[in-house]
């Protein structure tokens, strides 16, 4: 029996005839995207600042791919749970995490046996807003600014508690470097499923004074039922004109909670290029811009999906020395 002598050419040619034949069949296929309703999962529970943002761009986004985007909320474990939900999602593009600062760059350090890397596990598509955060107190505490506040927490060390949407959240973090910063004790009081439940928490009395986001408390701080003593933006912001900076008030903090767009990895860049192209003409309607701004977003994208990527393994890198040096744990 003759023996076929192995060739490299030959097989060179083969391994091109197939990727061809896979690349045009796939290319075929993809015209039709998205011939479904795309699923967007947002891992917290409505009344947050993930719910808020989330919501304000699946309209929208739907309307341009010509098919619905539904919001899929998957709260508990500080985000967790829509994480790794939306990470073991097919990589089709019929399922997008709407992922945030806390999510995708604060849980891999606070908690580090998640079974999702999201540096390893998601294909970045573009950040679409900054939230500011605020500071704000519950309005039978006396204080009416950060100095009051100090003032009256050292006057009762350790009987104000401050709630926060979960144990390991980047809420948390603000509040035990402002701690820090000023020297004050209080007691920590988590709260699951996001923002949402912890401010609500905050208007009820269970708790007096949290940082969270501004879209989260907004709506209270001008209906009176939270007062609002200071955002942690480098100028004051137009949702909450009359409420000076931290950094003004002698506080050295500026940070806030960036969200973004993720899918799971190895969908097919077709998708995601097409995703991208999508997002940035919904960021840019002047609409989706006031409605976000009005509840303390400012749209920030990306300049490309690998843009978007650094970010969040940047912002990685950054929190998980904080949660270090801080020795923060999930509890």
């Amino acid at each position: 029996m003759q023996h076929r002598r192995y060739s490299p050419a030959r097989t060179l040619a083969l391994v091109a005839a197939m990727t061809f034949a896979h690349t045009t069949a796939y290319a075929q296929s993809t015209p039709n995207y998205p011939s479904k309703p795309i699923r967007m999962i947002i891992p917290f529970a409505p009344g947050g600042a993930s719910d808020f943002v989330g919501r304000m761009i699946a309209q929208p986004l739907g309307q341009l791919l010509g098919q619905q985007v539904i919001a899929d909320n998957r709260p508990g474990a500080s985000g967790n749970i829509g994480l790794e939900a939306a990470a073991r999602a097919p990589a089709d593009g019929y399922t997008i995490f709407q992922g945030n600062i806390g999510t995708l760059a604060v849980n891999p350090g606070i908690y580090p046996t998640l079974s999702v890397k999201p540096t390893r596990d998601f294909t970045p598509v573009t950040q679409v807003v900054d939230v500011a955060d605020v500071l704000v107190t519950h309005p039978s505490l006396p204080a009416k600014n950060v100095k009051e506040l100090v003032t009256f927490a050292k006057a009762h060390k350790g009987q104000l508690n401050f709630a926060s949407p979960g144990s390991g959240s980047f809420n948390r973090l603000e509040m035990e470097y402002f701690i820090r910063a000023v020297g004050i004790d209080m007691v920590h009081v988590p709260y699951k499923g996001g923002a949402g439940p912890a401010v609500t928490a905050m208007v009820s009395g269970e708790t007096v004074v949290m940082f969270t986001t501004v879209s989260s408390a907004v709506s209270f701080v001008k209906a009176n039922r939270l007062r609002a003593l200071g955002v942690t933006t480098p100028t004051r912001i137009s949702a909450l004109p009359d409420t000076a900076t931290m950094k003004d008030q002698g506080i050295d903090m500026t940070s806030g909670s960036w969200q973004g767009v993720m899918l799971p990895v190895k969908t097919p860049k077709e998708i995601v290029d097409r995703l991208y192209a999508a997002l940035m003409k919904v960021m840019a309607q002047p609409e989706v811009k006031k409605r976000l701004e009005d509840g303390g977003a400012q749209v920030v994208t990306s300049a490309h999906p690998e843009d978007f990527g650094r970010l969040v393994a940047q912002e990685t890198d950054r929190w998980t020395k904080v949660i270090k040096d801080a020795g923060v744990t999930a509890e």
